[in-house]
Formats: structure tokens, C-alpha cells, sequence
């Protein structure tokens, strides 16, 4: 225990405290906006302003010593745009930068309309279905590997090599290690991808390449690139949109008021991101010793930046803890802040809110079709199943 500092001595990354975090985070939140987690040798960030500041201060909290709290993985992650800083991160980032402005995204709109057109379709006319593969993966999978360049004839395991890639940059426990191999495979293969250049013309992938072949970037910084783009643009939007769904469907009145005004899909977006932070948190390391909130934070320690915490903070949010899409949740840190903030959050918003307005059009009603199930990941906050019953428009 850090003297004068509070403790907090749960293990948040045991299966069932990563299924349901909040009564722990709630009780860290209580205990001040800086927890010790003796558990995992972290000083967790527990309140909404203390992550944001953190957030905001690159150059005090840095992620090029890594963003998990897995030693091994952290050492391995720094040739990625999650794991680096100054120079180095905004040379990376400036690769995937033009893909995401809003110009760029206006030209996929359509195509994403389509294919939100036909998942819903073939869904309502099913009925029932599971939320999770039948909707909200269905977006995401048609997108993103062909932006990224993944090869069309090779992307039977991108899910599980995605949910690999979160799981390993949690603590070192069972759950990391059972998806150890599956992190491997994806490295492998994206080796493979980067020596061979078998990529989608005009794609992300070949972007990368390219840099790594012109020496913009190293030939390992245009492999971790490919794994930089892929995991965190499908398991994170998948996550907001199954919990979108979830939450309108137990929600009655809130899909009601959504229908009558569809104005307000940004708002239910923003509002199910705030709720269910896809990410439950991210580690930063301080360069030197800081104070936060009133607490300070010594050189080299690691912080536990909490965004699933700080997006229920009772000092910011009236009853953090209700659906209310009528509620302005614009400032949510699902997406983080500052330099490191999502640099594909457009992409995903576009994706949930076309799906949404789609559903609205077609859909009456959305209800529970049976018990939804969580899926077991380290730093992913997403269902595994989803039963839900579509009552057609």
C-alpha cells in the first residue's frame, strides 16, 4: 500500500469482476479519483476529470512504455501506434489519418447504407436472432478488412485473433495466456502479409507497406501496422453496437422515443459508449512524479487510466448509471482523449449510427429473446451472445 494513498485489493481481471465491473469501480470511485491496486501494482484513475487531465498530458503520461499491464506484451508492442510517442506515434498515425477525415468517410456512406440495409433485412426476417453475429458483427466485418487489406480469402480468424490481441495486453493470468497462441498466429500471418505484399489494392495495408518500403516507417513497424488497424476497428465497434442494442432492447421507452425522433441516434450512440465503454482501460506510464488528484503519482509508476469508471462518475453524470439517450453524452471517453484518442472513432460512429437508423426504419420493436451472455476478454467489454426478437416495420 502507497502511504496516504487509498487501496483497493480485488482482482478486477477475474472473470467474473470483468463481467460485471461496475460495483467495483463505483466502490474505487468512493475511495478517492486515485486507487493503489495492490493486485496488479497500478495506481488505478478512478474519476472523470483525473482521466481526462491524464489523458490530455502526453508528455507526463506516456504510452511508449507500453498500455497494458502485461510486462512481456508492452516490451513487444513498441513498434505500434498504441505503444509510442512524440515523432514517432504522429509518423504512424499520419498514415491512417487521411483514410478517417470526413471527406473520406462521406465516400463509404453509401456502401455502408447498403450493407446496413441487407443485414437488417435478412435479420427481421429471421425474427430472432443473436445480436452479436447477426447485427453488430456484420458491419464491422464487411468494412474494415477490406479498408485495412487483409486478404478476402484469409479472414476466417480475424475475430479471434482481435480478441487475442486485447486479451494480451491485460495482466498475465489465464485468460491472457489461453489466447497466447492466437496472438502469435495473428503476428505470423501479418509477417507473412508484410513479405509476400499480399494486400487489397488501395487499402490501409498497402499503405503501410508502401511506407515501410519508401523507409517512412520500419519493415516491423508496417507489420505491427496491420494488427494497429485491424483489432481495434472490430472488437471495439462491435461492442458499442451489441451494446446499443441491448440497452434499447431492455429499454422499451427509450426505443419508443428514439422511433418518434431519429434525431437523437447520435445522442442513443453516445449514451450506450458511455455506459458501456467497449474499453474498460488502458495503462500510461509517468516520467516523472505528478500530482493527480491530489495524489502523487511517482516517476515510472504505471497508471490505470479507467474510461468504463469515468464514464459513471456521479460528480459528471446525473444517474450515471440509467440509459437516457436523451442525455448530451458527447463528452464520454470511450474513444479516450488527447493524441492517442481513437483514430478511427468516425468510422465506428458512422458504422453504429447507420445500423441504428436502419433498425428505426424497419423495426417496431426490439425486445429480449433470451439471456444475453458476456464474453470473457481482459480489456473488451462485448457480448458474446445477444438473443433479441425484431418485430418488423
Amino acid at each position: 500500500m502507497r502511504t496516504g494513498v487509498p487501496s483497493y485489493r480485488e482482482n478486477l481481471y477475474t472473470p467474473a469482476n470483468s463481467t460485471d465491473p461496475y460495483p467495483h469501480y463505483r466502490r474505487m470511485r468512493e475511495l478517492g479519483p486515485v486507487v493503489w491496486l495492490p493486485k496488479h501494482r497500478v495506481y488505478a484513475i478512478t474519476r472523470y476529470a483525473e482521466c481526462k487531465a491524464v489523458l490530455l498530458d502526453a508528455r507526463t503520461f506516456i504510452s511508449g512504455d507500453g498500455v497494458g499491464l502485461n510486462p512481456v506484451v508492452n516490451r513487444l508492442g513498441r513498434d505500434t501506434t498504441l505503444s509510442s510517442d512524440g515523432e514517432d506515434h504522429a509518423r504512424r498515425r499520419k498514415l491512417v489519418a487521411p483514410r478517417m477525415t470526413p471527406r473520406a468517410l462521406a465516400t463509404m456512406q453509401q456502401q455502408i447504407e447498403q450493407m446496413a440495409a441487407s443485414v437488417v433485412d435478412a435479420a427481421v426476417a429471421r425474427v430472432d436472432v443473436d445480436g452479436v453475429t447477426d447485427l453488430a458483427r456484420a458491419l464491422p466485418l464487411g468494412v474494415v478488412p477490406d479498408l485495412v487489406g487483409w486478404p478476402t480469402d484469409q479472414r476466417e480468424h480475424l475475430l479471434r485473433w482481435a480478441g487475442a490481441t486485447f486479451d494480451s495486453l491485460g495482466p498475465m493470468n489465464a485468460t491472457a495466456l489461453r489466447t497466447m497462441s492466437s496472438s502469435i498466429g495473428m503476428m505470423r500471418f501479418a509477417r507473412k502479409i508484410a513479405r509476400t505484399g499480399n494486400v487489397l489494392p488501395g487499402s490501409l495495408g498497402e499503405d503501410a507497406l508502401r511506407a515501410a518500403a519508401d523507409g517512412v516507417i520500419s519493415d516491423k513497424e508496417g507489420v505491427a501496422l496491420m494488427i494497429d488497424y485491424l483489432a481495434p476497428s472490430l472488437d471495439t465497434t462491435i461492442s458499442g453496437i451489441a451494446s446499443a442494442l441491448h440497452l434499447l432492447a431492455t429499454h422499451p421507452d427509450q426505443w419508443d422515443a428514439l422511433r418518434a425522433d431519429p434525431s437523437l441516434i447520435p445522442n442513443a450512440a453516445n449514451e450506450a459508449l458511455r455506459l458501456e465503454a467497449p474499453i474498460r482501460a488502458f495503462t500510461r506510464r509517468a516520467v516523472s512524479d505528478v500530482e493527480v488528484g491530489g495524489t502523487t503519482i511517482p516517476r515510472r509508476a504505471r497508471v490505470l487510466v479507467l474510461y468504463a469508471s469515468a464514464n459513471r462518475d456521479e460528480l459528471v453524470w446525473e444517474n450515471p448509471d440509467q440509459f437516457d439517450i436523451h442525455r448530451d453524452a458527447s463528452a464520454q471517453l470511450a474513444f479516450g482523449r488527447g493524441s492517442h484518442s481513437c483514430a478511427g472513432q468516425g468510422l465506428a460512429r458512422l458504422e453504429t449510427e447507420t445500423l441504428l437508423a436502419t433498425l428505426v426504419e424497419k423495426v417496431t420493436r426490439i425486445e429480449p429473446a433470451g439471456r444475453p451472455e458476456w464474453a470473457r476478454n481482459n480489456l473488451i467489454r462485448c457480448h458474446r451472445t445477444l438473443p433479441l426478437r425484431l418485430h418488423a416495420a
